[in-house]
């Protein structure tokens, strides 16, 4: 699916673990024997062989990323910036080494399960469209609780969980995040649409979790091995 157009994925890796309770940041943390991050740098750089990867992790963490990564995937075309202090900060950060227009794709560095369909869809939607947010289906019952502690219910059919690689054409993203942070921007989505533009929901995928706790690293283990 490679073609003239360029791509760029802006992989996120910020995390310090502390829900993992481990001392290691839970990106490089082993999973089936390589860091949770290589699975996602790999996750892109097969769907794309020609895609630019700007990784971002906090400044003390870049010089030993390239180590990692030489050591357990090779050299590939990915570039280590340092982040900021929020996720805008660092998603701005390495949106500043994108020179060219293209597709860019936003992941996090922690959902090391993402597949190639989904890659794909993402790409053909900001094509045809402008972006793509990958969202699933609410499956549980959901409460709404205001701020005296009190709550309601809410149609769990009107909600969506929300995805990465958030993707979008460079002329959308680049101009958006030139701009101060506010605490609203909980993800690129929101950043996009405060600057005027409606973003493209698509479907995403069960599998593509996050991992935030010991367990969902089990569970990310236990879909790799069956997957293979």
């Amino acid at each position: 699916m490679s073609n003239t157009i360029k791509k760029y994925a802006i992989i996120v890796a910020g995390g310090k673990g502390v829900r993992m309770a481990s001392s290691i940041p839970k990106q490089f943390m082993p999973l089936m024997g390589i860091p949770v991050l290589c699975h996602s740098v790999l996750a892109f750089s097969h769907a794309f062989p020609d895609i630019r990867i700007i990784l971002v992790t906090p400044a003390d963490q870049v010089n030993g990323v390239h180590t990692i990564l030489k050591s357990y995937i090779g050299d590939r075309q990915v570039t280590c910036v340092a982040g900021g202090e929020t996720r805008f900060h660092s998603v701005q950060s390495g949106l500043k080494a994108i020179k060219n227009d293209g597709v860019v794709f936003v992941h996090d560095g922690v959902r090391p399960l993402v597949s190639q369909e989904l890659i794909y869809r993402c790409y053909e939607s900001a094509l045809d469209h402008g972006s793509a947010i990958p969202v699933m289906p609410v499956t549980d019952s959901m409460r709404l609780v205001d701020e005296d502690g009190d709550s309601h219910p809410v149609n769990r059919d009107n909600l969506r969980i929300v995805q990465t690689p958030q993707t979008f054409m460079s002329h959308l993203i680049l101009p958006a995040f030139d701009r101060p942070y506010d605490p609203a921007f909980t993800d690129e989505a929101t950043v996009v649409e405060a600057h005027g533009h409606r973003v493209r929901l698509v479907a995403g995928d069960r599998d593509n979790i996050k991992i935030t706790t010991p367990g969902d690293m089990v569970i990310a283990e236990t879909l790799l091995k069956t997957s293979s």
